[in-house]
């Protein structure tokens, strides 16, 4: 099995999320089952059904959490030292051409990415183009709207 790129701080929040489906998530599960059994008859009982497939959802992100975890390659972006490139982890200032707004990215594994955080995924296509690049160079992205063209203004390994 191939490992998989991931922040410090994206393995970390992997699991908090696997402790608390363990520790609390399963064992609350595993009560609400047992209290729809002792409703009696299982063929129509519709807080069982509901539990159990609780049950098979939390049993199944256990089971990717656990599997991504020891897939993972994890990076500490404030140990990279990659001479003002433009790497995994890096967090990176653009400002776009067009209409000189300026946005922060920062590039991260597939399962961490989330744009509302300003975190990319290195597969994005944004991400890609800004890879190997260092401050000053001019990155052309395509976008919905058609082509975009930014400036990487500053580069930061946080």
């Amino acid at each position: 099995m191939s490992s998989v790129p991931i922040t410090k701080n994206g393995a970390e929040l992997l699991r908090a999320e696997l402790h608390q489906l363990k520790t609390v998530e399963r064992r609350a599960v595993i009560e609400a089952i047992a209290e729809a059994r002792s409703h009696g008859d299982l063929s129509e009982n519709a807080e069982y059904d509901a539990a159990k497939e609780k049950q098979s959802f939390i049993e199944g992100r256990i089971a990717e959490l656990e599997g991504l975890l020891s897939s993972a390659q994890i990076i500490d972006p404030s140990q990279i030292d990659a001479d003002g490139r433009v790497v995994f982890g890096s967090t990176v200032e653009l400002e776009d051409l067009e209409n000189e707004q300026k946005v922060t990215y920062q590039i991260v594994g597939v399962d961490e990415a989330d744009l509302k955080q300003s975190k990319v995924s290195y597969t994005s296509p944004i991400a890609r183009a800004m890879i190997g690049k260092s401050v000053g160079d001019v990155i052309m992205v395509q976008a919905p709207s058609g082509v975009r063209e930014y400036e990487v203004m500053d580069v930061k390994y946080i």
